[in-house]
């Protein structure tokens, strides 16, 4: 079993610190460990080209960006590990672009559902198994997430677990643990604070030792309880009602309030539909195609009217120009 541990952090600093006693852990654990830092790598933003969709359709076995940087660097070593532990510097209440721009470009062009799709037409075609998409799309992975930010105020690194918990949901990998490493601006340093580099280990050991447990069997979590039960984040979307949304997983609960103490009950029907379960990136993928559904006839049904719509907007300067 193979450990991946990333950091979006400066060389040697927090993050690499960090992520690296998670790694010491898993190799007590048994685990080979990888480490990448990813600071002087070149990963750009996704230009929704279609590039990797378009290859898929094509019959291509991988799935790659056409983009010619470090973002393959990154994707090779998280399809060959079998867990992944990522830390990311918190700049703006959310995490570091850089850590977006690789969710960005890993997570639709690697989505399951649309995957597995593509693999059910390709044997029904009766494609042979090396014509079929790459196993390693197909692996289950646990991963563990730590966010380091320098405030001491909570609100200015609130954001940081639930956008690392974006890059879970597309693969399909299931968390076992957060570390919610703030006010590192008073702490001065990770190796001054034991009890937070016990949880960074404890978060390493816990990613080892669920490989390889289907996920109905891994209890494992590091970390704070937070609110939802499955990714154990501490937010809530509401709509004026008792019924509240997990806006990570996009699980519904009932909210109740018992003194001053507020309780969330989540259905086991629910939790089983959370964004990283097959049912929730099936969800996904079928409200895309039925949106394709609607879109094309809309577009096909209007191709000689909207070039004509769209004049002022392609000739904008000169339109604005002239006003």
């Amino acid at each position: 079993m193979k450990v991946l541990g990333i950091s979006f952090g400066r060389k040697n600093q927090r993050s690499d610190v960090m992520v690296k006693e998670a790694l010491f852990a898993a190799k007590a654990a048994g685990a080979d460990v990888q480490f990448i830092n990813t600071i002087r790598m070149d990963i750009g933003h996704c230009r929704a080209c279609d590039y990797c969709s378009r290859n898929r359709d094509k019959g291509e076995r991988e799935i790659h960006c056409c983009m010619k940087d470090d973002y393959h660097i990154l994707e090779e070593a998280c399809l060959d590990a079998d867990g992944i532990i990522i830390a990311a510097p918190v700049y703006a209440v959310g995490i570091v672009g850089q850590f977006k721009n690789f969710v960005d470009r890993f997570g639709p062009s690697h989505d399951r559902a649309a995957l597995l799709e593509e693999n059910k037409k390709r044997i029904a075609e009766g494609k042979s198994e090396d014509e079929l998409l790459d196993l390693r799309y197909f692996k289950d992975r646990y991963v563990g997430y730590i966010s380091v930010g320098g405030a001491q105020t909570h609100n200015w690194v609130s954001l940081g677990l639930p956008m690392l918990d974006l890059f879970s949901f597309s693969f399909c990998m299931k968390c076992v643990g957060h570390v919610d490493a703030y006010d590192q601006g008073r702490t001065g340093h990770p190796l001054f604070d034991p009890a937070l580099m016990e949880q960074c280990a404890k978060l390493g050991d816990a990613v080892a030792r669920s490989i390889g447990k289907p996920y109905d069997e891994c209890e494992e979590w590091v970390g704070d309880e937070g609110v939802c039960p499955v990714c154990h984040n501490p937010l809530l979307s509401m709509n004026g009602t008792t019924k509240v949304e997990c806006p990570i997983c996009g699980i519904w609960g009932e909210l109740s309030v018992e003194g001053d103490k507020v309780k969330v009950d989540f259905p086991e029907e629910e939790i089983a539909r959370a964004r990283y379960t097959n049912t929730g990136i099936y969800e996904h993928y079928n409200e895309i195609q039925n949106m394709i559904k609607v879109c094309v006839p809309k577009l096909v049904a209007n191709k000689d009217v909207l070039p004509k719509m769209m004049e002022k907007y392609e000739r904008f300067e000169e339109t604005i120009a002239n006003m």
